[in-house]
């Protein structure tokens, strides 16, 4: 039995979310994560309102349980907490901001039934969010890839976090891959674990099929916690996997944004829904599924969990794994401590 505070306020079944990586994480892994009783997000990340509409529609198609989204403040458009407020969703995440800017907006989506999560990098933070009213805490450790506001790691940062808010339902993000590492925040104080790398692999994920094979060829070594990636959002630190851009910079003596090998060149043009958009070298955007060209050039976003990464299987798959083993962990290997 995995049932946690978490599962009890998004009305879910297992303790496994999947994160809401930007162009990445959309309808169809959002849908079959949460078909398969854990909770997907969908990373709307400069979405527009009817963007967002239509993706939410799409994972309805797919499932009728409980789904989220994650909205990325710095990316946030007029007009999206309105339809999202509207939408048939169960959560919203926020990340990068600050919790006392978005009481508003919290209550707004509270007003409407739906849960907020604020994603943090810091107890601070976490007790800021607490003090804002949000339903729950999301804790992302330094380990994780993509962007990352803190610089603390999950070990570390989870009971903090819940030394800061109390009894708040509370989520743990970086580093996790597996059930071992959902038992190991579970026993942090966490009542529930974040995945993103490993559901980053997943068949119904829209990361390119090169960046999928980037991810599960590499070791935790091979990631890069750097702020090299700032076309579209500057001064944002993330995780990445070193590829050959990023080793053409290295090599060059990690010259500053605007000195740096290659930039401004090509990297590839994002086609969807009848619109084409160019991307350049050191852009923030990931390689995804609709992107056609030479994708080097772009961030390979992972985590230092992407060494348990080793294959890519369906999402339904992947959540039922990892509940098994988190089950195992907890039964044979933890339990057995208290006799």
């Amino acid at each position: 039995m995995l049932h946690t505070a978490i599962c009890e306020l998004l009305g879910i079944e297992l303790p496994i979310v999947s994160a809401g990586m930007g162009g990445v994480a959309l309808s169809n892994l959002a849908g079959a994560v949460s078909e398969a009783g854990g909770f997907g997000f969908m990373g709307t990340a400069g979405f527009s309102p009817a963007a967002i509409h239509n993706e939410i529609a799409a994972a309805r198609k797919i499932t009728g349980k409980p789904i989220g989204v994650n909205l990325l403040i710095p990316f946030l458009r007029p007009g999206v907490i309105e339809t999202v407020a509207e939408e048939p969703i169960a959560a919203v995440t926020f990340f990068w901001g600050a919790p006392s800017d978005y009481i508003a907006s919290i209550r707004r989506l509270r007003d409407a039934r739906i849960k907020v999560i604020w994603q943090c990098g810091s107890a601070i933070e976490a007790r800021a969010a607490a003090d804002a009213g949000v339903d729950a805490i999301m804790a992302q450790g330094l380990e994780a890839g993509g962007h990352v506001r803190g610089t603390t790691t999950t070990v570390a940062l989870v009971p903090a976090v819940r030394d800061a808010i109390g009894d708040l339902p509370l989520l743990a993000a970086g580093g996790l891959a597996d059930g071992r590492g959902l038992a190991a925040v579970l026993a942090l104080g966490a009542d529930a674990g974040v995945f993103g790398t490993r559901f980053l692999v997943a068949n119904e994920s829209a990361a390119h099929r090169e960046y999928k094979r980037a991810v599960i060829g590499a070791q935790a070594g091979d990631t890069l916690h750097t702020t090299l990636y700032d076309i579209g959002w500057p001064d944002a630190a993330h995780r990445v996997i070193r590829n050959a851009t990023v080793e053409a910079w290295e090599c060059a003596g990690r010259p500053p944004s605007g000195k740096r090998p290659g930039e401004g060149e090509p990297a590839g043009a994002m086609r969807r829904s009848g619109i084409e958009v160019p991307l350049v070298r050191y852009s923030v955007f990931p390689p995804t599924e609709y992107i056609e060209g030479d994708i080097s050039g772009l961030a390979f976003y992972a985590g230092q969990s992407c060494s348990l990464v080793t294959e890519a299987r369906p999402a339904a798959e992947i959540v039922r794994q990892i509940a098994e083993e988190a089950r195992a962990v907890i039964a044979n290997r933890l339990d057995p401590l208290t006799r």
